[in-house]
């Protein structure tokens, strides 16, 4: 008998050798109907694939995993590059893998393909569905696999195939007159794919290396119904409404320039407001909290990197050195080791401790110019940073304390609740990455780990995310487009404390070694801007609005009226513009909702009579006539609650 354990801790027993299909039959008929791959000992195999010993067995779906839906969506890509060689015979294969969300296929074309061209794709890829041809897997010795691809002249697959280890089984896809290298796993025919959409295309080097010759990459995505397809759809749709790019465009809060360069950008007056209040919002709670603030050069020389263990760790993502008299001068990656030298600056007695010391700073990282991305992804960010040099007594309590603002901020005035604890511990199977103290990574591990326990926060643990020079608590944000992305963090450090010599006299006279605590709450600004361009889809609160108040006159026998309203703002520091245009009032309206402006004030003849405003608010539409001061009361609470 072959024992089969499945997902659910049950154990089948079979007498003799089955494919994974006739097993997931055996379970059940419904079953193998929506299969599309399986999990063998932990490896995805194909349905096809023949269990003949003991074994633990994860059938999947669609609808149950990622690497299911890949299978679903790697069979589809060969579907496509079926349709474009039926179409284009000329046309070469390359590579057709399924990624995250949905799949793509690269082509070596004599030209790109048109819209005109990937309409007929997704029509010949219709066929093939229809046609239900058995998708059949067969196995070559290297050299006959190598000469198949030849006799079909497709010249990337030769190369691929020479790539492999001897030792590799070379395997193939057959459907209808169609064959593909490739390792799978497949569906069995294509009739099991039901709703198709080609997406995009793109440029795309062979293997990634702009050395190689430039392909033609079509992205598409499939789906077992229709229903799930149309979702997909609506779901890209409200990503490209919600791109911070095309927000900072339409709202003018950023650009870019070539002349400036590639992850560099240029914030207007609108984004400049937007960064400006966060930075003073956030400067404002940390002063509450008895932080002082420092400014620190962006430039260092590489000395102090070699100190902090930047150098050795973190030396590939920094700017290259410049040669400045006797000294080599680097960008700044980030700040911590000139705070270290702040600290270092006087003598510390424990009764002194906490100090924390925070800084808005410029820190430049050496990004690839294909990976930055708007505000998301830059190259020069400003980072909302600070350390806290403590007591090893004080770190349970400071700790806390960190955790409290993150919540403060991000649940209490940002309304933003989707979010995890990670605890990000080093790889102990690739220790070079870290500091080398085996001592101190167990010690800060487990300290992190028992103030989560007895702060009673629910966590993960993810080992290789530390930070070479300890390990952290990673606040995991989902996004509104369903991404994970970490930008709050608490680090516990006792490794640059060591390297820098910090001390503090004790009770008892003596030198005493501090920890550092490292804290990001809005991490860097720009980023932090970006996710929350994204998240309101530009509708910010009302506090940080970049014009808060649009005062529409009627008519130009109101703007003298206008220009008093907006004095009387002004005076409440209130950010307010008049639209003095001689445009009709339902188009300064529009305009002013394009512009994501939370209030309008509608100006007439009636309110210069009694000395009203009509009031329009984003949210809620026409309010109605209130009195100027009423209205200034209204705004001013909801500006210093901080209303979402």
């Amino acid at each position: 008998m072959i024992r089969i354990t499945l997902k659910d801790g049950s154990v089948k027993e079979i007498e003799k050798a089955m494919s994974i299909l006739d097993i997931a039959n055996d379970i059940s008929e419904g079953l193998a109907r929506v299969a599309t791959a399986a999990e063998v000992d932990g490896e995805i195999k194909d349905l096809r694939y023949i269990i003949d010993k003991d074994c633990s067995l994860n059938i999947l779906t669609f609808e149950s995993s990622l690497e299911g839906k890949k299978a679903y969506w790697h069979t589809t890509s060969h579907i496509m590059a079926q349709a474009v060689k039926r179409l284009f015979p000329n046309v070469k294969l390359a590579i057709g893998p399924a990624i995250n969300e949905g799949f793509y296929y690269d082509f070596d074309v004599d030209k790109p393909f048109t819209d005109e061209d990937k309409e007929k794709i997704e029509t010949e890829m219709k066929k093939i569905i229809k046609e239900d041809l058995e998708i059949k897997r067969f196995e070559l010795p290297r050299k006959e696999a190598i000469k198949l691809m030849e006799e079909k002249k497709e010249n990337y697959k030769v190369e691929l195939i020479n790539d492999l280890p001897e030792d590799s089984i070379i395997s193939f896809y057959e459907q209808g007159d169609f064959i593909d290298l490739c390792a799978g796993p497949h569906l069995l025919s294509t009739g099991k794919v039901k709703s198709v959409k080609i997406l995009s295309s793109s440029g795309a080097y062979w293997r990634g290396n702009e050395k190689n010759k430039m392909l033609q990459r079509i992205y598409a995505i499939s789906f077992p119904k229709a229903s799930l397809l149309e979702e997909h759809l609506a779901k890209l749709e409200d990503a490209k409404n919600r791109d911070h790019r095309k927000i900072g465009k339409d709202l003018r809060l950023f650009m870019t320039h070539p002349l400036v360069g590639a992850g560099l950008p240029l914030y207007l007056p609108n984004g400049a407001t937007i960064r400006r209040i966060l930075e003073r919002y956030i400067q404002d709670k940390e002063i509450a909290l008895g932080y002082s603030h420092v400014y620190t050069p962006s430039l260092a020389t590489t000395n102090l990197y070699k100190i902090s263990g930047h150098w050795d760790h973190y030396k590939d993502d920094m700017f290259p050195i410049m040669q400045m008299d006797n000294e080599e001068l680097v960008l700044r990656p980030m700040n911590c080791p000139h705070h270290m030298l702040v600290y270092k600056s006087q003598l510390h007695s424990y009764k002194d401790l906490p100090i924390k010391i925070g800084e808005l700073a410029h820190d430049f990282r050496y990004e690839n110019s294909g990976a930055v991305c708007g505000l998301e992804r830059v190259r020069q960010m400003c980072q909302n940073d600070a350390h806290l040099f403590v007591r090893p007594d004080q770190i349970k309590e400071e700790v806390g304390n960190v955790l409290k603002l993150i919540f403060e901020v991000w649940k209490n005035d940002f309304g933003f609740d989707k979010f995890e604890f990670r605890l990000s511990l080093r790889d102990k199977n690739n220790k070079e990455k870290y500091i080398d103290n085996d001592e101190m990574w167990e010690t800060a591990e487990a300290g992190l780990r028992e103030i989560l326990k007895e702060l009673k926060i629910d966590f993960y643990e993810a080992e290789g995310e530390a930070a070479f020079y300890g390990p952290k608590i990673d606040i995991q944000i989902k996004t509104a487009l369903g991404h994970d992305v970490t930008i709050p963090t608490c680090q516990l450090d006792f490794a640059l404390p060591e390297r820098f010599d910090l001390t503090y006299v004790g009770k008892d006279g003596k030198e005493h070694r501090p920890v550092v605590i490292h804290r990001a709450i809005l991490g860097s600004s720009d980023r932090f801007i970006s996710f929350l361009l994204e998240e309101t889809k530009g509708n910010l609160p009302t506090w940080l609005s970049p014009v808060q108040v649009k005062i529409l006159p009627i008519a130009d026998s109101c703007i003298e009226y206008a220009n008093i309203v907006k004095e009387e703002l002004q005076k409440e520091m209130i950010r307010v513009e008049i639209d003095e245009r001689q445009e009709k009032i339902g188009y300064k309206i529009r305009e002013a909702q394009l512009q994501k402006i939370p209030y309008m004030l509608i100006i007439g003849e009636k309110e210069m009579q009694d000395k009203t405003v009509g009031v329009r608010s984003r949210k809620d539409g026409d309010i109605g006539a209130q009195k100027l001061e009423d209205f200034i009361l209204k705004i001013k609470k909801e500006i210093e609650n901080y209303d979402k």
